[in-house]
């Protein structure tokens, strides 16, 4: 195989090797300037320089592993590919159109054709058809293949909304042509969210959500961004979870929150003292963890926590007020059970294979910790998770506070 990119690479196997020679499923994989963020079947994540050289590039380039990873279970189609280098059905590569010039005809409408990344299968010499005058002066005619890069297709996808399609006379157009297209699309909806509503989706989530709580009788709470790493500690988060790993230390002993809960808990046990039962309360506010910035997690992102505490803190109220919430959102949803080394047992909201919401019904250990005594339930939703549902994003960044896109459009046009 020659020497390509990583990012083609990963493409192309579709698996990753380990050091170890552990091969890997790949779950999905995005590619910014330098780098790639991988994350794999069995939910590991991280970024590896986009190199020819690396040391992963030369290790997807043979085809030596020691077995596969029992957690990702590669398929055997998978590992056959990857080890005989049949990628003629692979359908995330290099997108390759093919150009060849039509007999001329009466002008017809522009079909809608979506942009393909699948890689034809090759002809063979054997079914290659034998070269007449007729056909090698067809052949003369042709225009070269068009080949979109893979820094071409990352290019398209930022630039594309969820619903395009691409109108194109019988052919697919030339990269600079698509790329103009597309820019024109962005530049319109821009202007018209300019001239029409001038919100951004992710300020106007946060106020629609705000007022489904405040009218059901919930307590709007804001507490600080940076907490004492103590409360970290007191949540049962020690050296050993991933997820201490992944916390942005302030000094010594403060740290940006990495949740909301150790606020709420702490307001649940002092506005007991004063408010009649049941203590209903929420919040919405940036949190920070150190992901791997893939196309499902950010480093800094948006959280809503809701929690009832006294009377009526059955499961059924929960996903009464979960169901109504999305619902009131007009989102679909799927209810699964789980369990979270914060808080044991959990119930899950799904929207297909992605993760809206973790949901509790107390009272659990943890409480002791914070001095809470009595039951309770409650939930906590990413918001630009429920953006990027709500609007088909493909990558929850375009949902995210960003400078690279306002309401899912790219802005660098």
């Amino acid at each position: 195989m020659e020497k390509q990119l990583l990012d083609v690479l990963v493409g192309l196997n579709g698996v990753w090797l380990s050091r170890s020679g552990l091969l890997h499923g790949i779950r999905d994989f995005d590619i910014t300037r330098n780098h790639i963020h991988i994350e794999t079947e069995c939910g590991a994540r991280f970024t590896v320089r986009n190199s020819r050289s690396s040391r992963s590039a030369r290790s997807l380039r043979n085809n030596k592993y020691r077995k596969p990873c029992k957690r990702c279970r590669p398929s055997d189609e998978q590992i056959n590919r990857f080890v005989k280098k049949t990628f003629k059905e692979r359908g995330q590569t290099v997108s390759v159109f093919s150009t060849k010039k039509p007999t001329p005809k009466k002008p017809k409408q522009a079909v809608v054709k979506s942009v393909s990344v699948s890689t034809p299968t090759p002809t063979t010499t054997s079914e290659a058809a034998p070269a007449t005058p007729e056909n090698k002066g067809a052949k003369d005619n042709n225009k070269p293949e068009v080949k979109y890069s893979p820094s071409q297709i990352e290019r398209l996808k930022t630039l594309m909304a969820p619903d395009d399609k691409i109108p194109v006379q019988g052919e697919l157009p030339e990269f600079k042509d698509l790329e103009k297209e597309l820019i024109q699309r962005r530049r319109n909806d821009l202007i018209s969210m300019y001239e029409e509503d001038r919100e951004d989706r992710l300020g106007k989530l946060e106020r629609t959500i705000t007022a489904f709580f405040v009218e059901r009788g919930f307590l709007e709470i804001k507490s600080p961004i940076m907490i004492p790493f103590e409360y970290v500690e007191r949540m049962g988060i020690d050296k050993d979870d991933h997820l201490y790993k992944q916390i942005f230390r302030v000094g010594d002993n403060m740290c940006l929150r990495p949740m909301l809960a150790p606020c709420l808990y702490n307001y649940l046990r002092k506005l007991d003292k004063a408010l009649p039962d049941p203590i209903r309360i929420f919040e919405i506010g940036p949190c920070y963890r150190k992901e791997s910035d893939g196309s499902r997690h950010l480093e800094e992102f948006t959280m809503l926590n809701f929690c009832q505490m006294g009377s009526n803190c059955t499961r059924e109220n929960l996903e009464g007020i979960i169901s109504e919430f999305l619902e009131h959102l007009g989102i679909e949803y799927q209810i699964e059970a789980d369990d979270c080394m914060v808080y044991g047992d959990t119930i899950d909201i799904m929207h297909g294979d992605l993760e809206l919401s973790s949901a509790v019904v107390g009272p659990i250990p943890l409480d002791r910790e914070w001095g809470v005594n009595k039951p309770w339930i409650g939930a906590g939703f990413g918001l630009e998770r429920l953006l990027k549902v709500k609007h088909d994003y493909t990558n929850i960044r375009r949902a995210s506070r960003s400078e690279l896109y306002y309401n899912g459009i790219n802005t660098n046009l």
